[in-house]
Parts: structure tokens; C-alpha cells; sequence
């Protein structure tokens, strides 16, 4: 059902929804059931008893593994699939980029398919008139707009679906992995118009296996497991649920401290403790460009060769580096009984601001392999300043800059190895 938003009311109202798919091995399979009754299907549960609201002007992140539902649950909010069970309360127009292509048709050219499209998300003839211009100058697709649609690229098909979707003047948006098709020139351009949709008032239903943009761009993070919510609040925290899942790690499994409930994995490798230094001891306070270790004591019941890694992360949340031992190419090992010093000495070259440090014990290259230990924001610091050169953006680089007269010049060329 679609109507007019109220004063307070929210854009999408999302109750006890559920979806089933039936899977053929065969399409013969479908046929034979038909004709003769016998089941020759399994059913596979999509969604399940799914509720949730999105307010005006809030941004909900969808989070979860392949194969959750999350791609289920936009297709159903945007009215492409219908629902087995449960209600759907739209108010207003609700536009959505989803899997490319989606109602467009490769025969038509770019043009024909703004106004099939732009009709089937609901404007009317008279709007789709008067942003044509707006919409084809968005997508940067002037030169190839009489052409058929089969002869664009997958970026070129994203540029115009999102350019219809933005320009509907919709309540709400929905976006779903899609952005991640194209040049990152464009990306941003798209992330910059999503964001200011959002600050005007704008909801968003935002699907990414990207937690660093769920987190910049969310107000809230709903996590799907298996067609089900298995958590709705914060993006921090349902990152850090999220972390768990796709490492194996289940809600039962043990903590390393009780009071610190960012802080599991299989723990027969642990971390007792984080200090931070500088050159004259443990502190919290710094300089941009200083250089500092990072000391991890860990203790182990077990002989093993594991990965050691640290993750800085700013006060957004945002990762901001990280690294560990097997992509050092270092090796850490660890004895039954006994404990070791891990130690990360590196420079600072942050901007100032606050920060977190992130360390886990694990296997391979990635946490998601035997996690032993994974401790969120297991220390704090701050960057009260610059020590040596300014610089603006988020991170120092090195830079050599030299001038020289035009006559003098000469073309930089890359030696072979």
C-alpha cells in the first residue's frame, strides 16, 4: 500500500514479512510436479517473519552474508517481488536501485528506457519531461542516449538506472551493492548525491558488504542471518555482530573479559592486554608523524602459528589502516603455557583527532580463519597535533615537490626492475 507521509509517521512500515522461493534441480522438475503431483521441489526460506520501520530522514544499513536475504527484502520493499506473508506500508513515492538491468530493456535506447523506467517507479509524464535533461546530464550519457541499451556497459546501465532513481524526487531510496559497478569518479559523485538526499530529509534503505559506508552513511544497521533479523541498532555494533558471523564465531562462544563484549574468539590464544608508547613511555596523547609501538601481551594454551594484526579505526569508525603478520610476511609463534610481546612500531602520520586500536590473534591473512582472539577498540588515543609538516585529508604521505624551467624539463621515465 502507498500513501501520503505524515508529520512523524514513518516512510516504510515493514511487518512480519516472509518469502519462500521453490528450487527445481530441473526445469522439467516444475512440469512433472504439475502434472502428476509428486513434490519434485525444496523450499528455500528467504525471509522470515522480518519487521522493521524507517522513519523520515533516516538511513537504515542492511548488513549479512551471501545468501541472507537482504536483496530478497529490497525487492520486496520496492514492489518487484510479492510477499508470502506479512505487510509492506509505503508512504510516498519510493524509488530503488537494485540489481542492474532491472527494468530496462536492451533493445530500446538510453531515452526509451528513462521513460519505461521513470514510469514503473511512478513519475508522471510531465516530470520525466521536464528532468530528462537533469537525468541524462547526471549519468554523463549525453553522446550515447539514442543508442541501444545493449551496446552500454554495466557502468553505463548503473549511471542511468541511479540517475532515474535520484531524480524521482522519492521519500525514499533504496540502493542496493550496484555502486559498486563503475569508475571511482562516479562513485563518489553518486555517494555525494546519496548523502545529500539523505540531509534533506530523504530516507535510505542501503544494502553494502562495505562497513566502512554503512557506518558513514547510517543511522541505523538491521542484520540479516539466514532471512532473518538477528540484530537492529547501531552500525558499530551490528558491524561487530557481523564480524562474528563471518568468522564462525556463534553467541555462546566465550569472552575473553565479561565486561567487554567486543572481546571473542576461541581464546586458546589470547590477548591480555594493548599499551601504547611513544619515546618516553605508555600514553594516550600524541603527535601527527610520531612514532609509537604498540605492545600486545598475549598468553597461549596452545603451540601455534598465528597472525597478529591491529586495525586503527578514526572516531567514525572508519578503518583507516591496518595490517598484521602474515601480510608482513613475519611469523608469529606461540607456546602451551607460556607468554609473548607482540610489538607494531610505526609512525602516526594521521590527522589529528581521536582513534581506536582494534588487535586480533588469528589464522591466515584475515580474522575469518581460526579467530582466536578479536578485541574491538581494545585501546584509545588521541592526535593533539602536527609534529613536523601539515597536511590536509586523513593521512600523511610523502611528497617531494621540484620546479624547473620548461627548457629543462625532462619526461620521468619508469626504470625496468
Amino acid at each position: 500500500m502507498t500513501g501520503r507521509v505524515q508529520n512523524g509517521s514513518p516512510v516504510l512500515e515493514v511487518e512480519r514479512l516472509s518469502k519462500r522461493f521453490r528450487i527445481y534441480n530441473r526445469a522439467s522438475d516444475r512440469l512433472m510436479e504439475g502434472l502428476f503431483g509428486k513434490k519434485r521441489h525444496r523450499v528455500h526460506v528467504a525471509l522470515e517473519d522480518v519487521s522493521f520501520a524507517l522513519g523520515q530522514g533516516e538511513a537504515i544499513g542492511v548488513l549479512g552474508q551471501n545468501g541472507a536475504g537482504k536483496s530478497t527484502l529490497l525487492k520486496l520493499v520496492s514492489g518487484v517481488l510479492m510477499p508470502d506473508a506479512g505487510t509492506i506500508e509505503r508512504c510516498g513515492r519510493i524509488a530503488g536501485l537494485l540489481e542492474l538491468g532491472t527494468g530496462f530493456d536492451g533493445r530500446l535506447s538510453g531515452r526509451e528506457n528513462i521513460a519505461v523506467n521513470a514510469r514503473l517507479i511512478g513519475m508522471t509524464s510531465a516530470e520525466i519531461e521536464e528532468r530528462f535533461d537533469a537525468i541524462v546530464a547526471f549519468s554523463e550519457l549525453a553522446q550515447f542516449i539514442d543508442a541501444p541499451l545493449r551496446t552500454y556497459s554495466s557502468g553505463m546501465v548503473m549511471r542511468l538506472g541511479f540517475a532515474v532513481a535520484i531524480h524521482a524526487d522519492p521519500v525514499c531510496f533504496i540502493v542496493d551493492e550496484a555502486l559498486a559497478v563503475g569508475d571511482a569518479r562516479f562513485q563518489q559523485k553518486c555517494l555525494k548525491r546519496i548523502r545529500e538526499f539523505r540531509d534533506n530529509g530523504g530516507s535510505i534503505l542501503y544494502v553494502s558488504h562495505d562497513i566502512n559506508s554503512v557506518k558513514l552513511l547510517c543511522d541505523r544497521a538491521i542484520l540479516l542471518s539466514d532471512g532473518k533479523i538477528v540484530f537492529d541498532g547501531l552500525p558499530d555494533e551490528a558491524a561487530q555482530i557481523y564480524y562474528r558471523l563471518i568468522a564462525g564465531i556463534d553467541d555462546e562462544a566465550p569472552q575473553a573479559d565479561q565486561s567487554a563484549p567486543d572481546s571473542y574468539g576461541a581464546l586458546r590464544t589470547r590477548i591480555r592486554s594493548v599499551v601504547l608508547a611513544n619515546q618516553f613511555g605508555p600514553a594516550t596523547r600524541f603527535a601527527s608523524g610520531e612514532d609509537i609501538t604498540i605492545d600486545l601481551e598475549c598468553e597461549s594454551n596452545q603451540n601455534a602459528d598465528l597472525s597478529v594484526g591491529i586495525l586503527i579505526r578514526d572516531r567514525f569508525g572508519q578503518d583507516v589502516f591496518g595490517t598484521n603478520t602474515a601480510l608482513l610476511r613475519r611469523e608469529a609463534r606461540f607456546l602451551a603455557g607460556n607468554s609473548a610481546c607482540c610489538r607494531f612500531s610505526l609512525p602516526l602520520n594521521f590527522s589529528p583527532g581521536k582513534y581506536t586500536v582494534t588487535v586480533a590473534l588469528h589464522s591466515d591473512d584475515t580474522h575469518v580463519h581460526d579467530c582466536q582472539h578479536w578485541w574491538d577498540a581494545a585501546a584509545t588515543f588521541e592526535i593533539a597535533g602536527f609534529s613536523d609538516v601539515p597536511f590536509s585529508g586523513l593521512c600523511y604521505v610523502p611528497v617531494r615537490f621540484e620546479q624547473y624551467p620548461v627548457r629543462d624539463f625532462v619526461e620521468p621515465t619508469l626504470q625496468e626492475p
